[in-house]
């Protein structure tokens, strides 16, 4: 966007403040910030925020955000004092569950590049000679962790953009956010308005009520969390006046007790104790009123009253860890107000129903820089270097946009925050929210069910368990560790098994399924899409969508069905927010060229019957031609099957030959039936999610979110067969492709390689390191077993150089495992297996198999 854009940001805390500056130093000059409370201490979550900066977690995204907030407070400088304290922080484990847990994040830490150690109970009391050493088994140590000093540095970042010509209002709510014609102009406020062309909001918990005025649900839920300080501890007394000089008061790491949902902090000769192991405090901001000119330590909106019964439980375990802490009381305590989101991470991105309205909301201190960077470089640039995919406000679907949705599944991570979770564990409510037409019938079968989206999708189904007994040696499943094992069944081979040597059938409904229609539709998809989208009707194209910087930001199905009609197979909510803006915005800049784009995936319903049998049952149930000829590989028409409607997609996830039968959901069950009954005497078996992921490995398929990102680009990736280098027509990310070296196009310096496993036995789930040399050079997206070729197979990032047939090795809870990086698919390379007894005369499937190989 253009440097003279309006920006108006509403919040003066630690995010509005960095996004200020953000904002300021890529040399955009008209910045409003809007305050309601005083700037000296506005009163939001950045005014009593404990500041603890531990940067490592399962996301990289997260990791990488805090990573930058962490630079980005040390660089924050005066009269000799920065804002972040470089303490260093210690996770403690005083359970053996927790000890190994600790491998498991001490493996996240090289898999970011985060300098981290695992250490032993003696070293534990060596960096922190308070601890018990009778109840502490070991921790984990992490030297640049620290105490972010929020407040200071939010001063700090107000003097220095008002220097830079920045206009602070305090003591300013706003009433209302102007808009026309599908844009924002303006905030209101009791004085007037103020113009703008962008406005952000970084108003923390208060966000929800901003969101509301403009019709925007934002998913998060304001809860109270407890933080106490001690009176002076007697062996630190007199500390806080030395540390003084050095603008310091803390010299020990900061400290997590996550067994029982604490942390620790000094506070000079005090300790600061914080805890999550009380009950839930939900908060409606609305209900706090407008904000004083009086702010204090002590009396802010976000600063509730302290429920000493709620602490009590947190009080005996902390005199039990830190012996010292039995000589002091609870002198003060507070129920702070935080922001919790559904799935715990923060809000970034704008609203989908009003262009120019941003927001960041539950964005914490650990990575308020970071998110603040990254609204900076979306509005500047068009994209941020860190990938936010998993942020986007849009990445929710409609069901998760509930009050009660946000209330209940908000509360839960504020429950589990500390938690140990597995990366599979569900949630236990809500469930069955989103069921498919198959559901009962797969209940029936014993289907163990999984939830994503609210959808429930089965991953194995206990009526094949009998089967395992008939399975061939070199397809018997291995026996796993304990955490691999956990939501895993052995069925998995069963099914896999069906799949590639007689049919299965899989439940594809919850998969995102849209529908682009209108005289404009065509031209949309073309300047979205890499692929050539002008094809026949009765086609499929496999296809990237690109920023403008060429990183990969979704890929995607198109199969058109009409001139004028098209429907999309993609990955999530993000990718419809996407292509309903560009189509809103194409339709008012060209009328005669408008294009409707609506969600069909939860008035359809789809089975995917693949395997080399599969002919042999729709023969069964139609006399509609299903030859190759009739309906080649990548190829869709409109069919009866059994007297159902019914599109059959010539395309498949698990390389065998079959077919997407997709129909509407009233429909469903008896497609399903007539299906399975049909494939009884061909060995059909109804399959899961779990053989489902294991025969895409095999298969060599990425999948979007998990194996690339917007950081990737396509030749990275291993996808670049979805451009088609032929398409004249201009398309967003084209300009930047070109712009690559041929080099970069052919080695790329980094790669998305395939891993399998040396001793054909040990298991990896997704994020562990990869090692080189003893060196950590790359970490792995995702793994599964892959039963057809008898070993664990991974996807990871590695340097480009790192070719096939190098040994390399998987850091898994502490412990090495030898891998080779090899070519793939590891799976019928040639394709013979998807196109049976033909290939198709299409040349998208050409591009379609180098794009996915």
């Amino acid at each position: 966007m253009s440097s003279t854009q309006r920006v108006v940001i509403i919040g003066a805390g630690i995010v509005g403040t960095n996004l200020a500056d953000e904002l300021v130093s890529r040399g955009w000059s008209d910045i409003t910030v809007v305050e309601q409370g005083p700037l000296y201490m506005p009163g939001g979550s950045t005014s009593h925020a404990p500041g603890l900066v531990f940067q490592t977690t399962p996301s990289k995204t997260m990791t990488s955000l805090a990573r930058y907030t962490v630079e980005k407070l040390q660089s924050l400088e005066k009269d000799g004092q920065n804002c972040f304290n470089q303490t260093g922080g210690l996770e403690v484990a005083t359970t053996p569950e927790r000890l190994q847990d600790l491998k498991r994040k001490h493996g996240y830490a090289s898999s970011w590049g985060i300098e981290a150690y695992l250490v032993s109970a003696e070293r534990c009391l060596e960096l922190y000679p308070h601890l018990n050493r009778d109840v502490v088994l070991g921790g984990l140590h992490i030297p640049s962790d620290g105490l972010a000093l929020a407040a200071r540095a939010t001063q700090l970042l107000i003097e220095r953009t008002r220097a830079a010509g920045v206009k602070y209002l305090e003591m300013t709510p706003v009433t209302g956010i102007e808009r026309s014609n599908g844009r924002v102009t303006g905030v209101k406020f009791p004085g007037g308005v103020v113009a703008a062309d962008i406005v952000v909001s970084c108003a923390g918990f208060w966000g929800v009520e901003l969101g509301a005025m403009v019709g925007l649900s934002i998913p998060l839920l304001p809860l109270a969390h407890q933080y106490a300080k001690t009176t002076a501890v007697p062996g630190l007394v007199g500390r806080e006046l030395n540390k003084q000089i050095n603008g310091k008061n803390a010299e020990l790491p900061i400290l997590r007790h996550q067994d029982q949902d604490l942390y620790y902090r000094e506070h000079g000769d005090q300790y600061g104790i914080g805890y999550y192991g009380h009950r839930p405090m939900p908060v409606k901001a609305s209900s706090l009123g407008l904000t004083s000119k009086e702010v204090d330590e002590k009396n802010m909106p976000s600063r509730l009253e302290f429920t000493e019964e709620d602490f009590a439980p947190a009080w005996k375990e902390t005199q039990r860890l830190l012996p010292m802490l039995r000589e002091t009381q609870i002198a003060d305590g507070f129920n702070g107000v935080f922001s919790f989101t559904p799935d715990g991470g923060p809000i970034f991105g704008q609203a989908p129903n009003l262009d120019g309205f941003w927001v960041a909301e539950a964005v914490w201190v650990t990575h308020s820089a970071g998110v603040a960077r990254a609204v900076a470089e979306t509005l500047t640039t068009g994209h941020s270097q860190i990938d936010m995919s998993e942020c986007e406000l849009s990445r929710f679907e409609e069901v998760q946009l509930s009050e009660e949705y946000i209330e209940e599944t908000s509360s839960q991570n504020f429950v589990e925050i500390y938690d140990i979770l597995h990366p599979s564990q569900p949630r236990l409510s809500p469930r069955q929210l989103r069921t498919s037409p198959f559901y009962a019938r797969e209940v029936e079968l014993g289907a163990y069910f999984l939830e994503l989206g609210g959808w429930e999708r089965p991953f194995w189904y206990e009526s094949n368990r009998d089967l395992l007994k008939y399975l061939p040696p070199q397809w018997k499943p291995v026996e796993r560790d304990p955490w691999s094992n956990k939501f895993y069944s052995p069925i998995a081979a069963v099914e896999a098994w069906k799949t590639r040597n007689a049919v299965a059938m899989f439940d594809m409904t919850s998969f995102h399924r849209f529908e682009v229609s209108g005289p404009g539709a065509l031209d949309l998809l073309q300047r979205l899409s890499t692929a050539d989208i002008n094809t026949k009707p009765g086609t499929i194209t496999y296809a990237l969508f690109l920023n403008d910087h060429g990183g990969t930001r979704g890929d995607f199905f198109v199969s058109r069905l009409e001139d004028s009609l098209f429907q999309i197979g993609a990955n999530s909510a993000t990718d419809l927010a996407y292509l309903s803006r560009e189509a809103r915005h194409q339709s008012a800049r060209s009328p005669g060229k408008y294009v409707q784009v609506r969600e069909i995936t939860g008035s359809t319903c789809c089975i995917g019957l693949w395997g080399p049998r599969a002919r042999d049952v729709i023969s069964e149930t139609t006399t509609e031609d299903f030859s190759n000829k009739a309906l080649p590989y990548f190829g869709v028409k409109r069919c009866i099957i059994s007297g159902i409607p019914v599109t059959a997609f010539r395309k498949s996830y698990v390389g065998e030959l079959g077919w997407e039968l997709q129909t509407s959901a009233e429909y469903g069950q008896r497609l399903w039936d007539i299906i399975f009954q049909a494939g009884k005497i061909h060995g059909l078996v109804p399959a899961g999610r779990a053989a489902f992921n294991a025969l895409r490995l095999e298969k060599g398929y990425r999948t979007y979110g998990t194996d690339m990102t917007t950081e990737h680009t396509p030749f990275e990736a291993g996808i670049a067969g979805a451009i088609r280098a032929s398409k004249w027509e201009d398309y967003v990310g084209k300009a930047s492709l070109d712009r690559l070296s041929p080099s970069s196009k052919r080695t790329p310096t980094r790669r998305l390689r395939c891993l399998t496993v040396d001793d054909g036995r040990s298991m990896i789930l997704g994020k562990e390191p990869v090692f080189h040399k003893n060196k950590a050079v790359g970490y792995v997206t995702s793994a599964a077993f892959a039963f057809t070729v008898g070993k664990p197979v991974a996807y990871a990032w590695l340097p480009g150089a790192l070719g096939e047939g190098t040994k390399v090795e998987i850091e898994y809870f502490g412990k090495r495992i030898r891998a080779t990086v090899a070519a793939d698919p590891l799976y019928d390379p040639d394709n013979k297996r998807m196109m049976a007894d033909g290939l198709s005369n299409d040349s998208d499937v050409g591009a379609y198999m180098k794009a996915r190989l």
